[in-house]
């Protein structure tokens, strides 16, 4: 029995960057073997465990196979077999399917390493296409580390787009809990301008993806289309208050503008009362 860290808490102390919890993977054990050390089971699909004293979650090493549709859609398997790669290969970015030994060591048969010190978000293999959440969760580290200079592979871009036809299949709940995420970190504009570029903007929130192509006058707004003025508004906020209440507010507080009839562009007069439809709407 081994035990390895993983995921963001190595992810972060390679990047220099702060992190608050620490998750580990468990190689060659049985939820009976845990149990018997005192680890608490909180995991319902898959074996999950805290620590008896630190309280850190320990996961068993596991597999997984589609066996359905959408990001629950899957089948797991989680034996004393499982060997460390494998569940590293399950995993969504390459950045976070880099373990780390007691030793210090670093497991890395990814290219994790390689990529954090490019600056890239890929992909960790072509199972990525079979979970849906992953075109949010890329999303959501483009706004976490954008700021840092990362970009989003080209590649991974073409499964993100290839994945948007399931996105209907994610809950409200689970789309907006990576939305608040994302709207609390320094670079929540590059969330939506990613999502926008893969096409899952118009299935998640239409209200929103509506707005780019709109025109506004130039003489108060030089950017024209609405969208890029959302996002610099979004950007602005952000600099103004850590409140991801008042980043959500800029970011909708132009809905109006996408239902202007094109006859009317680049006027939009009356769009904060057309608007209050449409943030309900999204907000339902």
């Amino acid at each position: 029995m081994q035990r390895y860290l993983v995921g963001g808490a190595v992810r972060d102390s390679l990047l220099g960057y702060p992190f608050h919890e620490r998750d580990w993977v468990v190689v060659g054990a049985t939820p009976q073997q845990m149990l018997d050390l005192g680890y608490q089971q909180v995991g319902k699909d898959f074996p999950v465990f805290l620590h008896p004293e630190t309280k850190e979650e320990h996961a068993l090493a596991r597999t997984e196979r589609k066996s359905g549709k959408g990001y629950t859609g899957f089948t797991v398997y989680a034996a004393p077999d499982v060997t460390l790669e494998q569940d590293l290969l399950r995993r969504d970015l390459t950045i976070n399917a880099i373990a780390q030994a007691d030793d210090d060591s670093v497991i890395d048969p990814f290219g994790g390493v390689a990529d954090i010190e490019q600056k890239i978000l890929r992909h960790v293999s072509e199972a990525f296409a079979e979970d849906p959440l992953r075109v949010l969760r890329v999303a959501r580290f483009y706004a976490r580390y954008a700021h840092l200079g990362f970009s989003v592979a080209p590649e991974t871009q073409v499964l993100m787009q290839q994945l948007s036809t399931e996105l209907s299949t994610l809950t409200p709940e689970r789309v907006w809990q990576e939305t608040a995420k994302a709207l609390s970190e320094q670079t929540p504009q590059a969330y939506f301008q990613l999502l926008y570029d893969t096409g899952a903007l118009s299935v998640l929130m239409p209200e929103l993806s509506a707005l780019w192509g709109v025109p506004q006058p130039p003489k108060w707004h030089p950017e024209i289309d609405t969208g890029v003025h959302t996002l610099m508004v979004l950007q602005q906020a952000t600099l103004l208050s850590p409140r991801i209440d008042i980043r959500f507010a800029a970011l909708v507080h132009d809905l109006g503008k996408g239902v202007t009839k094109p006859e009317l562009w680049p006027s939009h007069h009356g769009h904060e009362h057309s608007g209050l439809p449409l943030i309900s709407q999204l907000c339902d």
